[in-house]
């Protein structure tokens, strides 16, 4: 027989990480699974200690990551403890904002990648706003129809970006809030207000306008429609936003 005189056998290893992350990552996969559903009371550090065989200083520091993912609050006196956190819609948008901007400064992402999830998402969500909108729905959008040329900039754009926030919210299903939001905050931050010229924003107000009634009179195929080739049409101011 002859013997393995080679190098050593390739491995194929995870790197061990700190024992902290190993407790925190186990108890996230059950947040996030549902299996500790929202409201339930996590086992006091003594008790996790034990279970997980880890001193308290490294369930604490566990903790402490799971708090600022805001997948736990944390409460002292004698009813306090670590409960799984209720899902906040909004505070999860906003963290994907934070992330999306630091991916699109890093080059890793860029402007056109944002604007292609956008044509994606959100003509579907005029769609179904267009058949599911309550009339305070509809009452909610049409307040953000308005014809902004006598306003300035920052103004003006607010009143733009409400429109498709709200549009968005108002087509029932809360998950595309969360993952149009991210997207649009990164836009919005980006787009230099002062490059628009004012017939440009006249334009928008009227693709606005339009949108809506689209939405209001229950024409979910003219309101994706529309608000595709109003997005399509933003495109050349978004492109500037790298100059």
């Amino acid at each position: 027989m002859t013997a393995n005189t080679g190098g050593p056998a390739r491995l194929r290893v995870r790197p061990v990480q700190a024992a902290y992350r190993q407790v925190a990552e186990q108890l996230r996969d059950q947040i996030v699974s549902g299996a500790l559903p929202s409201g339930s009371r996590l086992p006091s550090e003594t008790e996790l200690a034990t279970m997980f065989g880890v001193s308290r200083s490294t369930v604490r520091e566990a903790l402490r990551q799971l708090a600022s993912q805001h997948l736990i609050d944390t409460t002292r006196g004698a009813t306090g403890g670590s409960f799984v956190a209720a899902p906040d819609a909004g505070l999860i948008a906003d963290n994907l904002g934070g992330s999306l901007g630091l991916l699109v400064n890093s080059r890793n992402l860029s402007v056109d990648n944002l604007i292609e999830a956008r044509l994606l998402l959100e003509p579907h969500a005029a769609r179904l706003a267009a058949e599911r909108a309550t009339a305070e729905d509809l009452a909610e959008l049409r307040r953000t129809v308005e014809h902004t040329a006598h306003l300035d900039p920052d103004e003006g754009f607010t009143v733009h970006w409400d429109f498709h926030t709200t549009l968005v919210s108002i087509s029932g299903n809360p998950l595309l809030h969360v993952m149009c939001q991210p997207i649009n905050v990164v836009l919005r931050g980006r787009m230099h207000r002062d490059r628009v010229a004012r017939q440009a924003w006249e334009g928008i107000d009227e693709d606005h306008v339009k949108i809506y009634e689209a939405v209001a009179g229950g024409e979910s195929d003219t309101a994706e429609t529309l608000i595709r080739d109003h997005l399509l049409g933003l495109r050349p101011l978004y492109e500037r936003m790298g100059d």
